[in-house]
Formats: C-alpha cells, sequence, structure tokens
C-alpha cells in the first residue's frame, strides 16, 4: 500500500525503537536521540557566569513584594500611618461598629469602590468612614485580606457575609474564594440556594455552576426543602429548561404536585401555569389516562383539562403525524439535557525516559490543563479509562472528580507496551513484553468484580500492539514478535463469549507501535513502523471488505496514543524515530481529512495513555 500509493507516506529513520527493549538488541539498536529536551531546557535557561538571569529576578521581586505587604500589616497593625478608620453598620444593627483602622491608598490600589471613594467623595478627607449593611466580622477579614491574602478562612457560618461584602466592596480575591467555596460546597440540599445567591450578587460563574448543578442531580434536588420553598416563578423557570436530567416526565409532573400540595390553599391557583412547563405528552398513555382521573387533576380548573387533552390528543395521532406535532407544541419534545463536557486525558510516557506527568485536553474547547501526576513513572502503558499498567503488575485508577490516583487490583503479568479496551463493563490487558519476551497471554477485568483473570492467548506473541473493539469484539493489530524477530501485519480477533480468538484479514504493511482506534464503525491502524521505516500511512478495516488505505497523517509517528469522540480519531503524540512528539493529529470520516490541534502538549512524549473521559464539574 505504502510504496506505490504513497512515496512520502514512511520516513526511513536510523536507528528506530526496539519495540521490546533489551531482549531484541540482535536485530534493532535502541532509539539514538539527541539531548534530552529537558536538558536543552536547562541549559538554555542558565547564563554564563552563575545562576542569574530573569528566573533569580523574578524570585526577587516577588519576595521585595511580599516584604513590602508584609511591613504595611505591621504598620496597620500598630495604627501607624494610618489615615482612616471603617466602620460597619449592619442592616439591622443600632450604630456602626468600633471599626478598623487602615491605609487609604492601600485599599484604593486593591478596590475600585475605595479607589472612587477616597479621590472622588467626602471621604477622602474624613478620618472615619462608615460602611453600611456590612457586616462588622466580614468588613475585617476584607480589611485584613487586603494587607495579608493568606489570612482569609471562609466557612459555611461567614461565607454569605464576606461575598456580599466582596461583592460591595469590589474586593475581587474575596468574591472569587468565596465563590469557589459555595461551588465546591454544592449539594442537592442547597443548590437551588446557592444559585439564587449567585443571581443575588451577580456572580455569573457561580450561578453557571449551580445550575448545571441542579440540571445534572434534579431528581435529588427534588425531595429536598428548598424545593418545597420555590416561588412559582422561579419553579416555572426550572421546569421550563430542557437541560434538566429526569429519568422520565413523569418525574416531573411528580414534583409540581407535591409544590402544590405543600400549601394547596395558596398553590392551587398556578398549578395551571406549572402544568404548562410539564411535557405531559410524553408520558405513556396509561399512565396519562391514570393521572388524568384522578386528583389534584380530575378536579383541576379548565386550563389544567386543556393540558391534558392536549397530551391524549397527541398519543391519538398517527406515529408519521407525531414529529410534525412535536415541532410545533414545545411540551412535545422530550428534553435534551446536554452530554457531559469531554476531557482526552494523556497518562505518562517517554520523554525520553518514563514520567509521572499527566494532561488534558478539554476537548471543547481544545485547551489544556494539567492533571495529577501518576504516584510512579510509567510508559508503555495501557490505559482504558481508568487504568494504567507499565512493566510490572500494578495498576492506578484515576478519579477525575477528585483529580488524585489511587492503587488497583494487580495484572495476573508483568506487562509493557500491551494493549488495552473494554468491552461493556470488562477491561481486556493484551499482549505486551514483560521484560524478557513477547506476550501472547491476554486476561481481563470486571470492573464490577475487580480481579483480573486469564483468558484465552493469542496465536502470536505480539508487544507494541494495537487494541480496539468493534463490533462488540476484541481486535489485536500488528505489534511485534520478538520470538520471530519481526514486525507484524496480522491481525487477530477475540470473541468473549466464545473465548477464542481468530485470525482475520492482514494489513498491506507490517506496523509496530501503530496507533488504533474505532470511528464510524470502522477500525483504523495508524502510523506504527517497520524497522527502520516510521510510517504516518493509516489503514481502515470494516467487517466483511476487509482492510483499505485511508488518508495519511501528516507526521510520520509510532507508539502515538489514540482516542475517539464524536466519531473522530485523536492521535496524541507518539515519535517519528527521531524526537518526541507532541503534536495531537485530528481525522474525521465525514469529510476524510486529518487537521492538526493549534496547540499541542507541554511535554512531547510517546508510549503515553490516552482515554477520552467525561470533564469533572
Amino acid at each position: 500500500m505504502e510504496g506505490n500509493a504513497d512515496p512520502d507516506a514512511d520516513r526511513g529513520l536510523v536507528d528506530p525503537s526496539a519495540a521490546e527493549g533489551d531482549a531484541d538488541r540482535g536485530r534493532y539498536s535502541m532509539l539514538v536521540r539527541c539531548a534530552s529536551q529537558s536538558s536543552l531546557d536547562e541549559s538554555s535557561q542558565r547564563r554564563e557566569g552563575g545562576d542569574g538571569g530573569e528566573g533569580e529576578g523574578a524570585r526577587a521581586g516577588g519576595q521585595h513584594a511580599a516584604a513590602l505587604l508584609d511591613a504595611l500589616a505591621r504598620l496597620r497593625c500598630d495604627a501607624t500611618l494610618c489615615d482612616v478608620r471603617l466602620q460597619a453598620q449592619a442592616e439591622e444593627a443600632a450604630g456602626p461598629a468600633e471599626g478598623v483602622w487602615a491605609h487609604r491608598a492601600v485599599l484604593a490600589a486593591c478596590s475600585p469602590y475605595f479607589r472612587a471613594m477616597f479621590t472622588q467623595f467626602d471621604e477622602r478627607t474624613q478620618p472615619a468612614v462608615t460602611i453600611q449593611n456590612v457586616e462588622p466580622h466580614a468588613l475585617e477579614a476584607i480589611v485584613e485580606y487586603v494587607y495579608n491574602p493568606e489570612s482569609l478562612l471562609i466557612t459555611e457560618e461567614n461565607v454569605q457575609s464576606l461575598l456580599s461584602a466582596a461583592s460591595l466592596l469590589q474586593v475581587a480575591g474575596v468574591r472569587a474564594a468565596c465563590c469557589g467555596f459555595l461551588a465546591a460546597a454544592l449539594a442537592p440540599d442547597n443548590a437551588l440556594g446557592i444559585r439564587a445567591f449567585a443571581e443575588l450578587h451577580a456572580c455569573p460563574d457561580l450561578l453557571l455552576c449551580a445550575a448545571r448543578y441542579i440540571h445534572r442531580h434534579f431528581v435529588e434536588v427534588l425531595e429536598t426543602e428548598e424545593f418545597l420553598s420555590l416561588a412559582p416563578e422561579t419553579l416555572a423557570q426550572l421546569l421550563d429548561s430542557d437541560r434538566i436530567m429526569v429519568p422520565n416526565e413523569e418525574v416531573v409532573l411528580d414534583a409540581v404536585i407535591r409544590w402544590m400540595q405543600h400549601n394547596p390553599e395558596e398553590r392551587q391557583q398556578h398549578l395551571g401555569a406549572l402544568l404548562e412547563h410539564v411535557r405531559l405528552p410524553l408520558l405513556a398513555q396509561d399512565v396519562l389516562v391514570a393521572r388524568a382521573a384522578a386528583d389534584p387533576l380530575a378536579s383541576a380548573g379548565l386550563r389544567v383539562k386543556d393540558l391534558v387533552i392536549e397530551a391524549l390528543s397527541f398519543h391519538l395521532l398517527r406515529p408519521e403525524r407525531r414529529a410534525a406535532a412535536a415541532a410545533a407544541c414545545a411540551r412535545a419534545r422530550p428534553r435534551q439535557p446536554p452530554r457531559a463536557p469531554k476531557v482526552l486525558l494523556v497518562v505518562g510516557g517517554q520523554a525520553p525516559k518514563a514520567i509521572r506527568s499527566v494532561e488534558a485536553l478539554q476537548l471543547e474547547g481544545s485547551r489544556w490543563r494539567r492533571a495529577a501526576d501518576l504516584p510512579t513513572r510509567r510508559c508503555r502503558a495501557g490505559l482504558a479509562v481508568v487504568a494504567g499498567t507499565l512493566r510490572v503488575r500494578s495498576v492506578d485508577i484515576y478519579d477525575a472528580s477528585a483529580d488524585t490516583w489511587a492503587p488497583g487490583p494487580p495484572l495476573c503479568a508483568r506487562r509493557s507496551t500491551l494493549g488495552v479496551a473494554v468491552i461493556g463493563n470488562v477491561i481486556y490487558a493484551v499482549g505486551g513484553f514483560d521484560g524478557a519476551s513477547g506476550l501472547s497471554s491476554a486476561e481481563a477485568m470486571d470492573a464490577r468484580e475487580g480481579v483480573w483473570r486469564p483468558i484465552a492467548a493469542m496465536s502470536t506473541r505480539r508487544s507494541s500492539v494495537g487494541v480496539a473493539v468493534l463490533g462488540g469484539r476484541l481486535y489485536a493489530v500488528g505489534g511485534y514478535d520478538g520470538a520471530a524477530r519481526q514486525c507484524l501485519h496480522t491481525v487477530e480477533r477475540y470473541d468473549p463469549a466464545a473465548d477464542a480468538w481468530e485470525p482475520v484479514a492482514e494489513m498491506s504493511a507490517r506496523r509496530s507501535g501503530c496507533g488504533v482506534g474505532v470511528a464510524e464503525g470502522a477500525l483504523y491502524a495508524v502510523g506504527g513502523h517497520d524497522g527502520p521505516a516510521v510510517r504516518r500511512s493509516v489503514e481502515r478495516y470494516r467487517e466483511g471488505a476487509g482492510w483499505a488505505p485511508a488518508p495519511p497523517m501528516a507526521t510520520a509517528r509510532r507508539n502515538a496514543g489514540v482516542a475517539a469522540h464524536n466519531n473522530r480519531l485523536y492521535v496524541v503524540g507518539g515519535d517519528d524515530g527521531a524526537s518526541n512528539l507532541s503534536t495531537v493529529e485530528v481525522f474525521d470520516p465525514a469529510t476524510e481529512s486529518w487537521t492538526t490541534l493549534a496547540t499541542g502538549m507541554s511535554v512531547a512524549r510517546s508510549y503515553a495513555g490516552v482515554a477520552v473521559l467525561d470533564e469533572p464539574t
């Protein structure tokens, strides 16, 4: 495929990476690289004659700023050179509190509110200034923060008064810290209150965070006292949202009835208006008929009866006419809660030695961020959502919501350069290298049981093997057979029901260290190498049709990670035979084209584990 179709597809590069390690040096030498990236970075940052330069200047500047702020804090504590006393007047207090001393210039430097007060109004010359509708302890904490940011202590008892005061006084640091505290404290029994508080104080990020939490945990929120206390207008706005996540619309109907029955004398009048936001046509017909015949719907007013008739009429329509009716009536359209945003997790790898570094790409915004480092250095690892392995039996499990790693159940065999994939709840670890020889063995773990068990072995030893799932079966693609000392173009398929492997059509090119992924119902083998030839070519496999050429990547790469998202393939890092790569290429089968992301990883790495998982929110 490659020699004829695309003469530039492969790069002949000397000293390829031995796919298996020391045991296979008889044929290939280990990859010879230039000086490591880390050593180049370190040397480029040193100046002749010592350790001076920009880094030292930045440290000196930071020390100076900290010393200056500390000195100002001591002056304030001693009431030295202070030129204003701030007094808080709480909303229901008889008079202002004793107050706290401060320096006008310092307050004006950190707050637009104080800058305007002390430059444009009468307070610029007054020795004492009263701040209305602020709790004394909140004002004191904010002034202390201005001089000593580390002093800020936020608790459940003071967060509301601190946020109110910080919003009024425009002290952004305190305001942001309070919003972060409340966002982290979101729970079903306080989310509605936090949302209302964020709206009151114009905190858009906190408001959005609380709204998203309510949408995701709507069923739990419905069971709280806060829900029963909602004003009818607020409840209507909440029920109208497409984004709330409920198992069925009957849950929403029950919530409205429960809210109404909490205070029936005052709330009965709002039942019809609220049911306009319940999607009654989406109820099962038998459920709708039963609910319409029982109170409170049976004894409700005309508006409720009209809504019930509308819903019953929808069920009487022929199926082909329901789509048009749903387009014309919002109550007949299913809710469409947003899918959780996804991140591409890139774990460990070789850069040029094994590293602990983990990076996450926010796929919706194409932004990279650091994630928690691995507990130990890992390269040539397998990653399946939460599991990673090295040439040891250990497994690490990543909790995205907590951004932490924890040890998992050990594998049966030592494996590096293995393939990992998931079918249902079962994680499969296939082939690899145990430090002495390539492996044909494989094992599986049901995540609900947490114990690895051997499964049927492949017919061929395969290290640096690509593994993916197509049609509910596991494919082991290419790799390196250390016993035969050759890169492989053969492919095997595992059927979990039969616990057996079978051969399938061979690729046209030998590929060790190729990336493998599935998109639009096809399996792709991306890059890889055969001896010194590192490939940028791609082959595509469809059941019943076998392998065929696919558009080549922009860069030749092997030992890259591959993950699928929204029917696109993300090919992450790898190496081109001379150096590790930080770039990410994306293939869209709909347009048959590759694009390279504008921003790459902060660390160029090969042999990294990659997986797509939900972004913690």
